[in-house]
């Protein structure tokens, strides 16, 4: 199913979820973030001790400059992270996508309606194409730029908690659900009563 402009006769909403103003699953999602951070970093450190981002046996400049790139790494990040999901909004017959910050949270989002299976694509491509994309370039990085990369791998995956906590909630809720992603929240309509 393409996106859909007008919501189709029949929907009533059935649920909605706004970060900015629900801070009892604001405060999950951040949790649920935090815990796939450790989950993920932890483990990892016993593979490549983190010591290695730290290491100063290069002149300090080559230090500051890991420590710069890793900044402007993080920034970039967020970015293309909601770029992919006006891209998928697009593959899916989106014509306008919006994207901003709330000072919070970057987002992408439409006034159209989509079907659950669009929606779990969009909500996921990003944490699928970046954790692919990095898991590959951080197999090829020196060991000092290892965490760098790692760094971006972990907030590519605890960052996509609330595109995680979307995708199981929906995958709960009746086949015939349209979705409406404004950015900053979304609400659930079905014909399911």
């Amino acid at each position: 199913m393409k996106a859909v402009e007008i919501l189709p006769e029949g929907y009533n909403q059935i649920y909605a979820i706004d970060l900015q103003k629900n801070k009892k699953t604001a405060l999950l999602v951040n949790l649920l973030s935090l815990f796939i951070a450790l989950v993920v970093a932890v483990p990892m450190h016993f593979v490549v001790p983190i010591s290695y981002l730290f290491n100063m046996e290069n002149e300090i400049q080559t230090y500051l400059f890991r420590f710069g790139a890793l900044l402007a790494l993080m920034i970039l990040y967020m970015v293309l992270h909601e770029v992919v999901h006006g891209i998928a909004m697009k593959l899916c017959g989106t014509k306008k996508v919006k994207y901003g910050f709330t000072g919070m949270y970057a987002f992408a989002g439409s006034n159209d309606f989509y079907d659950k299976k669009s929606y779990i694509f969009i909500a996921l491509a990003p944490v699928v194409l970046w954790g692919i994309v990095l898991a590959v370039i951080n197999s090829f990085v020196p060991l000092e730029w290892f965490w760098v990369v790692y760094l971006i791998q972990i907030i590519n995956l605890s960052g996509a908690a609330g595109d995680l906590f979307v995708t199981v909630k929906f995958l709960h809720l009746p086949s015939d659900i349209l979705i409406q992603d404004y950015g900053v929240g979304m609400t659930v309509y079905s014909k399911c009563n």
